[in-house]
């Protein structure tokens, strides 16, 4: 005997109290204690239950409801199975899914909306205009290929963490079952290492780094200069910090007795905690500023209660004329200067950086005794600042 359908009416879909309804066929309303409804599609294959929802009541109306699990009762005709085909067609595009991965990661990825805007810039049309209109599942090596192709060799850091983001906007699409389970088209190691250049050997297109040999010239000069963002600027060069770690450090951070600046992990971009040891004249400027402390800030700005604008440190070089140098590699300069003058150990100018060295059990084994380390480091660093003419090579050991 044919199962009974469509044994609902619509006044009881708006009335009924809380439990699950059956329509017939294996459609049923499920109204919640909270007055919410939605409709299940329940079924068997190959033995098991399953069960498919429908969407929620009154946005899908029962007649609508009705329509949705005939079709369902359609592929279980040919053997099908109404939840892969109804993934099928609900896979978004390219644009769709940033939208709800977005959403998705904004709590658990991001530190701050800042973040968040630039994965979306990123994603956005501004790079990855030729991916937004296609579904997720139709992308492949090639459509990668043409979007980092055109920066790839121009805008080297971009192209790296672009093609990073979009690994992992794919793998939340195969964890969404939107794709195929398989190589991800945006993968590295064994993809597309293959084909383009490997990111260690590109030209830096970002942050022009001034020769070590040229820093202690350009300090000297800075040490003339009466504004605020000099004492900045030489701050960041003795720390080998990154300009925003620098311009919004306040002094409840400082400790100017034991000679350590404490990032918090909040301001870092790793997002851990990072102790910086601070050299005789990386103190020096601290102790001059803390006797006309205005704020919170270490480098007030002219706004009340704020730091330095982010653009200070671009604008005293500029107005220096040193091009085509930028504050951030002056980083690159230490770590150079490290790398070819010093004997100091790779991984304690990577941990100087703030750059990840080993795994987390190695990092931890390290803690105690490399803050002691880099302090040495930092302090011979600003003795090279200080130190001989600029054209003298100069051998530096830890002891």
């Amino acid at each position: 005997m044919a199962r009974q359908l469509h044994k609902l009416t619509d006044v009881e879909v708006k009335t009924a109290g809380s439990g699950r309804l059956g329509d017939g066929g294996g459609l049923w309303l499920e109204v919640a204690s909270t007055g919410s409804r939605a409709w299940l599609f329940l079924f068997k294959l190959n033995g098991r239950r399953s069960a498919m929802g429908l969407g929620g009541y009154p946005n899908v109306s029962l007649a609508q409801a009705r329509r949705l699990a005939n079709s369902a009762r359609d592929v279980l005709s040919r053997g099908g199975n109404p939840l892969t085909e109804s993934r099928r067609e609900a896979v978004p595009t390219f644009a769709e899914c940033v939208d709800r991965f977005l959403d998705d990661q904004r709590m658990a990825l991001w530190r701050n909306e800042k973040h968040r805007r630039q994965w979306s810039m990123t994603l956005s049309d501004s790079y990855c205009k030729h991916l937004r209109p296609m579904q997720v599942s139709e992308i492949a090596v090639a459509d990668i290929l043409k979007v980092l192709k055109p920066i790839w060799l121009a805008k080297p850091e971009t192209a790296s963490r672009l093609r990073g983001r979009i690994e992992r906007l794919l793998a939340f699409a195969e964890a969404q079952g939107w794709r195929s389970e398989g190589k991800n088209p945006a993968v590295w190691r064994g993809g597309l290492d293959a084909i383009l250049p490997k990111p260690g050997k590109l030209i830096r297109g970002h942050h022009a780094a001034m020769p070590y040999r040229d820093v202690p010239a350009f300090v000297s000069r800075l040490r003339g200069a009466e504004a605020m963002a000099a004492r900045a600027l030489e701050f960041l060069v003795l720390t080998a910090g990154r300009s925003g770690e620098v311009l919004n450090a306040k002094w409840d951070e400082v400790d100017l007795k034991h000679a350590i600046w404490t990032v918090p992990a909040s301001r870092m971009k790793a997002g851990r905690k990072h102790e910086v040891p601070l050299s005789p004249r990386a103190v020096a400027i601290l102790n001059g500023l803390s006797e006309t402390r205005r704020n919170d800030f270490v480098f007030p700005g002219e706004r009340k209660d704020r730091p330095l604008s982010a653009s200070t440190l671009e604008m005293l070089l500029r107005r220096m004329k040193i091009k085509p140098f930028t504050p951030h590699g002056f980083r690159s300069s230490f770590r150079d200067w490290t790398g070819d003058e010093t004997s100091f150990p790779r991984e304690l100018a990577e941990a100087a950086l703030a750059h990840a060295v080993g795994d987390a059990t190695e990092r931890a084994y390290r803690r105690s005794s490399a803050l002691e380390k880099r302090k040495k480091l930092m302090i011979a660093w600003a003795s090279y600042i200080d130190g001989p003419a600029k054209d003298q090579v100069i051998e530096l050991r830890p002891r």
